[in-house]
């Protein structure tokens, strides 16, 4: 027992290999980058049309709210505790060595389905622009074997063409992500000059037409608490900013600006589109892939339609961008510490990048994004990332206890009350996903913790201390 909840000693100065590079405005625009992409693009119309119906927006402000209280918790995390490995650096401090496998091993599923699950949806995006100018790809290129294809071409090529990016160093990351949320902030301002101007009230009637939550006899959930459960996953990606901690030129100050400015923007965002959304067409129309684009095509804006779609291939590359640099960042930080093979932990001195993990992890990514139909896998990337916010916001109340003079240059205000609110809040949002989706997550601890007692807990460099 002493063993396996060994902890590491708390170093917020970590000065690693990484090249510190990044400003408090790259890492706000990095967390935009990985937040605005799918969920506003094709949850917000989804989770409408079968969940909440025009009250979606109550849903965003349910996800947020728990999310706000677990970005506070990062926050203060990021800029006293510091490490490149995110809320498995942090769990290796406040709780021990297991609970902080178990949180890495989390995270690692967390980020690399979403990146696959992302490329996805992205070549769809990216064909049906081809199409548009004459060059579509055959099915045989954009579908997976089980769906009748050889392969999804797209998907695996943009996964392979990102690990290029990533390999040249976080600053040019940086810098095509900028570029890219340019691109897709203005999509939304055309959507939401358009739509403003044709909201018809009536479209909001009713307003909660399945009420706040209630399970249909096939077993599926309806209502804003289950609503807010899928756009959860709008979400998923503002804690990749903490994983820049390393590269950030001022991390106790930047990283908390930068996790709590995104977040904050992207909400604001969420609600407005989503309010305009179910009020220029009816909520029932909207359960497509491409809602925001069909509502402008149904109300006769093909021009906003077709730049709105060029959005979400510039949004949906830079979700895939960010949080495929974050899975490298927390594997060179479970490499660092022994918990598995240091021969990941290599940083190229050229380009002051993992070369090594990015490489791997983009093969493995990029061959499962073109041969596997991810489906309901994309619904674990939601589990295990609440699981991570209820740890981080337990983790700020275990380090207050255990650490009171830690320098703390962001303090989660109202300790223990926020921590305590997000722990509940993102617990509930658990409860509301499918038993399958559980069956699915126990099951990956189960390997997770076979691999743990196999290799890492004699492995860790804690163990050899």
């Amino acid at each position: 027992m002493k063993q396996i909840f060994r902890t590491k000693a708390v170093s917020s100065k970590d000065h690693g290999e990484l090249k510190r590079c990044l400003s408090a405005f790259d890492l706000t625009l990095l967390g935009v980058g990985a937040i605005i992409g799918t969920g506003i693009f094709v949850l917000t119309g989804i989770a409408a049309a079968n969940q909440a119906g025009p009250a979606v927006i109550l849903s965003f402000v349910v996800s947020g709210t728990a999310c706000a209280f677990a970005a506070l918790a990062y926050a203060e995390l990021a800029a006293s505790v510091g490490g490149c490995g995110s809320a498995y650096g942090y769990s290796y401090v406040a709780f021990g060595e297991i609970v902080a496998w178990i949180i890495g091993w989390i995270l690692l599923l967390e980020y690399s389905v979403s990146v696959a699950a992302v490329a996805n949806g992205w070549s769809g995006y990216f064909n049906n622009a081809l199409h548009a100018i004459g060059m579509g790809l055959p099915d045989a290129l954009t579908k997976s074997p089980e769906l009748g294809g050889i392969i999804n071409l797209p998907a695996s090529a943009i996964i392979l063409i990102l690990m290029g990016l990533l390999i040249k160093g976080a600053k040019q990351s940086a810098q095509l992500n900028t570029a890219m949320v340019f691109v897709k902030v203005l999509a939304i301002t055309i959507f939401v000059g358009v739509a403003i101007f044709n909201v018809h009230p009536e479209n909001w009637h009713p307003f909660m037409p399945y009420g706040w939550f209630s399970s249909l006899p096939d077993g599926k959930t309806v209502g804003v608490l289950a609503g807010a459960s899928l756009v959860f996953f709008a979400y998923v990606g503002f804690d990749a900013v903490s994983t820049a901690v390393e590269e950030a030129k001022d991390p106790q100050r930047d990283v908390p600006i930068g996790i709590i400015s995104s977040l904050a923007f992207c909400t604001i965002i969420y609600v407005i589109v989503a309010g305009l959304l179910t009020g220029i067409v009816p909520y029932s129309t909207l359960g497509v892939d491409h809602p925001v684009a069909f509502a402008l095509e149904s109300i006769g804006y093909h021009w906003a339609s077709a730049l709105v779609s060029t959005g979400v291939i510039a949004g949906l590359t830079t979700v895939m961008l960010v949080l495929y640099y974050g899975l490298t960042r927390i594997i060179l930080a479970m490499s660092r510490d022994g918990l598995i093979t240091p021969y990941l932990s290599h940083v190229s001195p050229s380009t002051q990048t993992p070369v090594r993990v990015i490489i791997i992890t983009g093969l493995i990514m990029s061959i499962a994004a073109g041969l596997v139909p991810l489906g309901a896998l994309a619904e674990l990337v939601n589990i295990g990332t609440l699981a991570a916010f209820v740890l981080v916001c337990l983790g700020v109340i275990v380090l207050r206890k255990t650490h009171p003079d830690l320098p703390r240059p962001f303090k989660n205000p109202f300790t223990p009350v926020f921590p305590v609110l997000g722990m509940l809040s993102c617990g509930a949002l658990m409860t509301f996903l499918p038993q399958q989706t559980w069956t699915r997550f126990l099951l990956w601890l189960g390997l997770g913790l076979i691999i743990y007692f196999a290799y890492s807990i004699r492995n860790s460099k804690l163990n050899k201390i």
